[in-house]
């Protein structure tokens, strides 16, 4: 068969496959083509953003999960009615399953499926070198055929130019050069980006992408391409060759008629997204209907529901929508016990627990679900453990594991199956629930089972409930005979308010007084992780040597070793309170500026010591983005935070740059910034000339009582600033945790505490996304959600403290600052916003 196609390769994880292969989707299917979309691999997600740019299903390709003999007929089963078929990559161009030598690997597949490859290269941290990188991609397997490479992430055209000439001495064409552009990127997930389908904004960033890789890719030359790719002689992958209508494995079942189609309830919504398409494909070819639904939304089951598959995705996200939504929840866990046929994969496997994070779900299953911040990503080889709802015991299967979750206990009275011997997963007659992915097209008799258990569930069928069918009793190993009710979201408590705080100087308001004893506390910034030993050793010996004055000359070099500063460039001060106090008794300043919304403490300094503040407002409409014209031209001081709080934005390290000028001092608050992987636009190394950055450690080591935190920047300006400082200022216990948080061990734990930060944030935003509420991007331990007038002093009164956004200028009491915490306590505020809504 004649099929055009290209395969979007890389050296590596993170040079832009993605970027590059669902920009080439959009773009030639502007040009009116009928583009088909493919993933090599088992990740769900890609192929969502495939579909998104494609308007067809997305499809995945992959050796492990099918064998090789079907991954040509699947894509072109996928690629039926196409001009041109665009396979994206995975990991680097020769990695796969380890010990496997590049089983499963894109290369593999690109040799399968005799497709040219596309190579995208991240030159941002190289030039001429990227020719060295593709003269090994092309000579390493020779069977391979590497017909161009697209350039990403170049600084400029003289960078981009340096590293064309380079690779195109390799006789390997240079078909494009895409320069940095954050704007296309998509958001990451704990398990890696965020789905289409939980993007409202995911259409709408196609655009620019193709628009972007229309302009600096050539098309024409990848057409061009695409038409070298040899006919393939397999035959397109059909499945009604593989399942029949009526299967031979349940006695008293007849052949499906016109009007005899059972229903199989299909999960979906934004908790459901992962499943293949040709999990659909074979059971409509096996005589099911296939029905969506919407776990979190919809009051019931599709009407005639007989079977349930319950597929991958991310329930612990949207934990909160799910709990709520009890009617559902109660009628699934009676469906399930009453021997509904199920299929629960991963996401489905937590929602048939008791609970995932201490919220309800369905309870079918006597088992509890948790988050961890370990990953589980492993392709297995199980076998079936017992007979089942989807074969005999020893069956074996291919399938993939991919979570951060685990499920206590692993395993029922009837595991579903055994992952290199060991037990795993909950089944019965009528159920199979694990973790693992299985894709049904490498294993069709999966289809078949459960497509005949679902027609012989109709057979049983003693009652109606609406929307699912009572097929006899529950089955050992099904679930726990004892498993408790399913609750009902959990009413508004019928108590008195507790008071607001009252506002005796809006700039002084702290989110400490907030925080009252009962109340659940998303008012103060603090980690609520405990300290490393390796630090409380260090404060107890700072205790120790408390009986002589403190000496900061250790804590000075640890800071500048620290940030590759000279000593004179340092400054330790009693915390970032103490700094800007400094700050504003150095200077007679003429105008001084804060740019808000930002934390109070410098206006209050300001004020203190008597000057005027003039306030730059950031608007909420423009994302609180800072523009640096609106500064004065004549203001000799400057104060900002990056992250901003309370609002969490980030600010290009550029931008704040652009706002230094002879004469002026510009103070870069960078409190939150260690809660920022890699802080990628911390001024804490760069030498500006009337730059001055302050950290503090309070946060996210949690010694707010210690009150520690240091400068760097200007030598001249630091030293005007070391005049004001009182003698002994920083305690002996505070000079102790800057050396011991600013050393190589710290700054490992640091970056593994902020990644576990981004984790527990996109919890809470995408929770608060599910509600509709509007959130500001952030990359801060805290969020800025617009909750509604009133919605501060509600929560409180029903015992949730978040921090209220009136105080800080340019926001009004329509806004709250919501600490980040573990999902248990994001999910509980995310529950008490559903019931007021």
């Amino acid at each position: 068969m004649r099929l055009p196609r290209v395969l979007v390769a890389a050296p590596a994880s993170g040079h832009g496959k993605t970027t590059l292969a669902t920009g080439l989707m959009a773009a030639l299917a502007r040009r009116g083509l009928e583009v088909s979309g493919h993933k090599v691999g088992p990740d769900y997600i890609d192929p969502g953003y495939h579909a998104l740019a494609t308007g067809r299903p997305g499809r995945n390709l992959d050796p492990h999960l099918t064998g090789e003999s079907l991954v040509p007929p699947l894509l072109l089963h996928g690629a039926r009615g196409a001009d041109v078929a665009v396979l994206e990559g995975v990991m680097g161009l020769f990695d796969g399953q380890i010990g496997g030598a590049g089983f499963a690997s894109t290369a593999h597949v690109a040799r399968l499926t005799r497709t040219p490859v596309v190579l995208v290269v991240d030159v941002s941290h190289a030039s001429r070198s990227i020719g060295a990188v593709v003269h090994g991609m092309a000579d390493f397997q020779p069977d391979l055929t590497l017909a161009g490479v697209v350039l990403n992430k170049a600084g400029s055209p003289r960078h981009a130019a340096e590293a064309a000439k380079a690779v195109e001495s390799t006789g390997v064409p240079v078909l494009g050069v895409l320069h940095r552009d954050d704007g296309v990127s998509a958001p990451s997930r704990h398990l890696g980006l965020v789905p289409a389908a939980e993007r409202g904004t995911g259409v709408a960033a196609l655009e620019p992408l193709a628009e972007r890789v229309s302009e600096h890719v050539d098309l024409d030359a990848v057409l061009e391409l695409a038409a070298t790719a040899p006919d393939l002689a397999d035959k397109p992958w059909d499945p009604a060759a593989h399942v029949r209508l009526a299967g031979g494995c349940a006695p008293g079942v007849d052949a499906p008629t016109g009007t005899d189609t059972p229903v199989v309830a299909v999960a979906a919504g934004r908790a459901f997204t992962f499943r293949y398409a040709e999990t659909t494909e074979l059971l409509e070819a096996a005589g099911c209907a296939v029905v969506p639904f919407d776990p979190a939304h919809d009051p019931e089951l599709p009407p005639g529901t007989r079977g349930l598959y319950l597929g991958g995705g991310f329930p612990e996200v949207h934990a909160a929508a799910l709990a709520a939504n009890a009617r559902l929840r109660a009628e699934l866990r009676q469906a399930v016990l009453d021997g509904l046929p199920t299929v629960a994969e991963c996401a489905g496997l937590l929602y048939l627990c008791r609970g995932v994070d201490g919220h309800p779900m369905v309870g079918a299953l006597d088992a509890e679900a948790r988050m961890t911040p370990r990953l589980s990503l492993a392709y297995r080889r199980p076998v079936l453990a017992s007979d089942q709802l989807l074969g005999a015991a020893g069956t074996p299967a291919t399938a993939h594991e991919f979570h951060r979750t685990t499920v206590t206990p692993v395993h029922g009275d009837r595991a579903a199956w055994r992952v290199d011997g060991t037990p795993a997963g909950f089944a019965g007659p009528t159920l199979s629930a694990s973790y693992l992915h299985v894709h049904w097209a490498g294993h069709p008799g999966h289809a078949q089972r459960f497509a005949d258990a679902v027609r012989a569930g109709d057979v049983r069928a003693t009652d109606g409930l609406p929307g699912a069918v009572r097929a006899g009793t529950s089955h050992p190993g099904t679930a726990s005979a004892g498993a408790p009710d399913v609750p009902s979201p959990e009413p508004v408590p019928d108590v008195p308010p507790v008071p607001d705080v009252p506002l005796a100087d809006p700039l002084r308001h702290h989110g400490d007084v907030e925080a009252a004893e009962g109340l659940l506390d998303l008012a103060v910034n603090v980690s609520r992780l405990p300290r490393p030993d390796w630090l409380e050793d260090a404060l107890h010996a700072g205790v120790a040597a408390s009986t002589s004055y403190p000496d900061a000359r250790a804590a000075h070099a640890a800071v500048a070793r620290r940030h590759a500063r000279d000593r004179s460039e340092v400054l330790v001060t009693a915390g970032a309170a103490e700094a800007f106090f400094l700050v504003a008794r150095a200077r007679p300043w003429r105008r001084p500026v804060v740019v808000h919304p930002q934390f109070t403490e410098p206006d209050v300094a300001l004020r203190a010591a008597g000057h005027q503040v003039e306030h730059v407002l950031c608007r909420p409409g423009d994302g609180f983005a800072l523009d640096p014209e609106r500064v004065p031209e004549d203001a000799d001081l400057v104060v900002l935070g990056n992250p901003t709080n309370p609002t969490g934005r980030l600010h290009s390290a550029a931008v704040l740059r652009s706002l230094v000028r002879p004469g002026r001092v510009v103070v870069v608050d960078e409190a939150f910034m260690d809660f920022v992987p890699d802080e990628p636009q911390t001024l804490t190394s760069q030498r500006v000339p009337g730059l001055i950055v302050l950290r503090s450690l309070t946060k996210l080591w949690s010694i707010p009582g210690i009150r520690v935190g240091y400068v760097v920047g200007d030598a001249a300006v630091l030293a005007e600033l070391a005049d004001q400082q009182a003698p002994w200022s920083v305690s002996a216990p505070a000079l102790a945790a800057v050396v011991a948080t600013t050393g190589t061990t710290a700054v490992t734990e640091q970056e593994h505490r902020a990644r576990r930060a981004v984790r527990e944030r996109r919890v809470l935003v995408d929770g608060l996304a599910e509600l509709g509420v509007a959130v500001a991007e952030s990359a801060a331990p805290f969020v800025l959600a617009g909750l509604g007038h009133g919605t501060h002093a509600w929560l409180r009164a029903h015992g949730v403290a978040v921090r209220r956004a009136d105080t800080f200028p340019g926001l009004d009491d329509g806004w709250a600052r919501i600490a980040v915490r573990e999902p248990a306590a994001s999910r509980h505020l995310l529950t008490k916003l559903r019931t007021k809504s």
